[in-house]
């Protein structure tokens, strides 16, 4: 391994020191983080997923550096290491922090306040890069032969070849011109349908309560094109067993007021007298007016749940050998003795300015000072100081055990695929069962579970794409410090914008005031899945507020698929969201499936299929859909602005002119207009 790291030569060699760490740099990296902090916080609460936001950053940080800012591939780098912090915060943040909605009888809600997601976010990204301070020179350096990072090395390939010459971000720019422009016929004068539904009444004989529907959305095309085809398809499966297997089934068999009952334990109707809640109940005629909603909202949701917990701990189980190893081989002698020997060196002799870390006593001074924070600050829940005490030592101990996990996980199979989740899972019960042990049980004690859950939540996201940058910068020939440095900055200044478009995605528009919900987020238009689904696990480890019957047919449906060789995690989160959700995004992995034959047939090999036409272009519809929709939801919030909003839709005319089926037909058409223009971009690789 030392041997490997001795010949590596990085492309700005150490004997040159070109301008990096400039405040030009961290200052568009930092509007890069806010932007694709904003755009990944409304994709995760949307479908529950996230994109890397690394290489995007890195290619538009080119034709921003070469055209208006005349950087250095090393600012360059800068650029995409602060901006990359907003992606990996916002999934942080989103996948865990909504949680706080849905405990017992909204214990948490009150937690769920931008003071207290701040605080949790930038405390979770400082643990993240904090501790992957002392890992770096065991994982990037002496195992550059072993560990590929892949998001890190087609980042550094993307600087470089913009170093060389070359026009990637055009195709990325034009992806994202399309999307805003599709977005605002779409989502401000309502040219396009929202979402097509194909659905058969509750009457139907043979086939009750189906469902197709398909929110046709520029980011799920997007986000299907670059997760690809098999993933996609895995999504999707889950969407279809759900709508058009269980539901029916379910439909079938269950009466509408056993729906409603379940409906009414979970807090969705207020009594069975009373009209209203998910798929609109009737009391005067015992029904549904939507039957699949509301079975979705009563069963499969829990089913879902289960299945998630499931897919994540199996998941986290098969990389029980990575752990372990990455445990032990970052932490070996070897390491240890490197890292003190590199403090006890005179300045003059310590190593060049591509292994200048900075010192490691920070690490432990900063961990000390984390601690204390979380013990002192109102924001974090506890009813003494010794429960808060508890709460930071199982946030340094997790923090410190999973950031090595993810680190070297993230190294061999990419940021992408990391298990945040089922750590994130495992942090929960381990945290609970902690508790349990203590005495400290009920919903009084449900916040301080999350609390833990989230900021490792956070920690490992970040410390995986911290692991990402700094590999980039191995490459390229950065300064490690000077990445680290910048890594801080992004962690603080991406919070302080992720904690505020939460907020402002949850505040419920006045149709959804009307309906008597009171937060966006849990609604169907944010179902916030893997927060729900950290919620529930709380509560019935905590509270033993759990139907476990749901629960348990859903570990077992993930069961059968990892034992069948299918993704048990990327089908549990199929069968938990809406197919309206999933159906695009298979879209999107069908082009790219198509796009993959027709190369294949021809023989046509791509070297970089990160840096491909299709893959740039598909960015940009992520970028600009997500945009615009938080944008659209940042409007939405003032009723007057929302008014003028509503004044402006064609859709009446539309529906009124070609019927509501011709007007779904016209938006399914211009969605498969949509595809059709991703398809052509991506086969003009070589234009």
């Amino acid at each position: 391994m030392a041997k490997t790291a001795a010949v590596h030569k990085p492309f700005v060699p150490a004997s040159q020191s070109p301008a990096e760490f400039t405040l030009k740099a961290v200052i568009t990296g930092a509007v890069f983080g806010v932007l694709f902090g904003a755009a990944t916080v409304y994709l995760s609460l949307k479908a529950g997923l996230s994109v890397s936001a690394s290489i995007p950053i890195a290619v538009l940080s080119i034709s921003l550096g070469r055209k208006f800012l005349n950087t250095t591939i090393l600012e360059n780098n800068i650029i995409q290491t602060t901006g990359s912090a907003g992606e990996s915060i916002a999934s942080g943040v989103v996948f865990t922090m909504p949680g706080f909605l849905f405990l017992t009888n909204g214990s948490g809600a009150d937690f769920f306040n931008y003071w207290t997601i701040l605080t949790l976010a930038i405390l979770g990204g400082l643990i993240g890069t904090l501790m992957m301070i002392p890992l770096r020179r065991s994982l990037i350096v002496q195992e550059h032969g072993t560990l590929p990072y892949p998001e890190g090395t087609a980042c550094a390939s993307v600087l470089i070849a913009g170093e060389k010459g070359g026009d990637f971000a055009k195709t990325a720019y034009q992806g994202l011109g399309v999307a805003l422009l599709y977005a605002f016929l779409q989502k401000v004068l309502h040219v396009i349908a929202e979402v097509p539904v194909w659905a058969t009444r509750q009457a139907n004989r043979y086939f009750p309560s189906a469902q197709v529907a398909g929110e046709i959305t520029p980011e799920y095309l997007g986000v299907g094109y670059i997760i690809g085809f098999r993933i996609s398809a895995v999504l999707v499966g889950g969407g279809i067993l759900a709508w058009l297997g269980l539901i029916p089934l379910l439909a079938s068999v269950v009466p509408g007021d056993t729906i409603a009952l379940q409906l009414q334990k979970l807090g969705y109707l207020a009594n069975l007298q009373t009209a209203g809640g998910p798929g609109g109940w009737n009391p005067t005629t015992h029904s549904f007016n939507d039957t699949a909603v509301a079975i979705y909202r009563a069963y499969i949701r829990q089913i879902g749940a289960g299945a998630v917990t499931a897919g994540g701990f199996m998941t986290l189980i098969k990389t029980i050998p990575t752990i372990v190893s990455s445990f032990r081989q970052s932490f070996s002698r070897s390491s240890v003795t490197a890292m003190e020997q590199e403090e006890n060196m005179s300045e003059s002799n310590r190593t060049a300015r591509t292994e200048q870390d900075l010192n490691v006593r920070i690490v432990v001074i900063g961990s000390i000072a984390l601690a204390a924070l979380m013990v002192i600050l109102p924001q974090i829940p506890g009813d003494s100081v010794l429960t808060k005490l508890l709460i930071a030592i199982l946030v340094i101990v997790f923090g410190f055990f999973f950031v090595t996990v993810a680190s070297r996980i993230v190294g061999l199979i990419g940021s992408s695929s990391s298990p945040v989740s089922g750590m994130t899972i495992a942090t929960i019960m381990g945290t609970s069962l902690v508790f349990i042990g203590f005495g400290l049980t009920g919903k009084l004690y449900e916040p301080a579970v999350l609390v833990v859950g989230s900021m490792i939540c956070v920690a490992a996201a970040n410390a995986g794409g911290t692991s990402q940058d700094l590999k980039t910068g191995y490459l390229v020939g950065a300064t490690p410090k000077y990445q680290q440095m910048a890594l801080f900055i992004g962690v603080i200044v991406s919070s302080l914008v992720v904690g505020a478009t939460v907020k402002i995605l949850d505040t419920p528009t006045p149709d959804l005031v009307a309906q008597g919900i009171t937060h966006a987020i849990g609604s169907d238009k944010f179902p916030a899945p893997q927060g729900t689904l950290m919620a529930t696990l709380i509560k019935g480890l905590l509270s033993f507020n759990l139907d476990w019957q749901f629960v348990l047919a859903g570990a077992f449906i993930a069961f059968v698929f990892e034992l069948v060789g299918v993704s048990a995690l990327a089908f549990a989160v199929g069968l938990y969201l809406p197919l309206s959700t999933t159906l695009p995004i298979f879209a999107g992995g069908l082009v790219k499936a198509i796009v993959d034959w027709n190369a294949k047939r021809k023989g046509i090999v791509e070297e970089d299929a990160d840096l491909g036409k299709g893959n740039l272009f598909a960015t940009g519809l992520v970028a600009g859909g997500a945009l615009a929709g938080v944008v659209v939801a940042l409007l939405s919030v003032n009723e007057s602005v929302y008014n003028v909003l509503i004044s402006l839709t064609v859709e009446p005319a539309l529906a009124g002119a070609l019927g509501e089926g011709g007007y779904e037909l016209l938006g399914a058409v211009a969605f498969l207009g949509l595809a059709a223009i991703l398809w052509r971009v991506a086969e003009n690789r070589h234009s």
